[in-house]
């Protein structure tokens, strides 16, 4: 049995921000639809704070993906959803779920939980600063290894996808 890749798809901006008040800063549909085709298929671990928010945008729990929801309430449930109560938990279920890839969805608490465990981030880079309340941990010294880079730009907007791994 092969032990799966864990990832991180996240964007950030130039201070490793990644949003305000519960929201995201910038919002590019076509990182929104890379997003997407990476975790299609695969276990996405986030917590609680974080579902809420995209049933909030979506009306439901992300499709055609197992979504594996990490909360300190252990009354809180969803249907469809597997919850647990910690990372350790949640990710053993994954890998019993996935032996390719499991996905790490934020937010910035299970980020900087789960950053240890983690072997690629797919970056979305943006050139760009906004006010924020929540960043992305530091990776720098760890991530070394450049898998791919792609520069790309959205109504001016400039952002790189970057993929490393350890």
């Amino acid at each position: 049995m092969q032990k799966p890749y864990i990832s991180i798809v996240v964007a950030v901006g130039k201070n490793r921000e990644l949003g305000l008040g519960g929201k995201l800063l910038w919002h590019i549909p076509e990182d929104l639809k890379r997003f997407k085709a990476l975790t299609l298929g695969h276990p996405v671990v986030m917590g609680r704070k974080t579902f809420e928010s995209i049933v909030a945008i979506l009306g439901k729990p992300l499709p055609g993906r197992t979504n594996i929801v990490i909360t300190r309430d252990t009354n809180w449930s969803y249907e469809g959803v597997l919850v647990f109560h910690s990372l350790e938990e949640a990710l053993a279920k994954a890998r019993e779920l996935d032996q390719e890839e499991i996905h790490i969805g934020g937010g910035a608490d299970l980020y900087a939980q789960a950053l240890p465990f983690v072997d690629r981030l797919y970056l979305t880079l943006i050139d760009d600063t906004k006010e924020a309340d929540t960043f992305f941990p530091g990776y720098e010294s760890e991530f070394t290894k450049e898998i791919s880079r792609e520069q790309h730009e959205h109504e001016g907007l400039k952002y790189t996808w970057v993929t490393l791994e350890r």
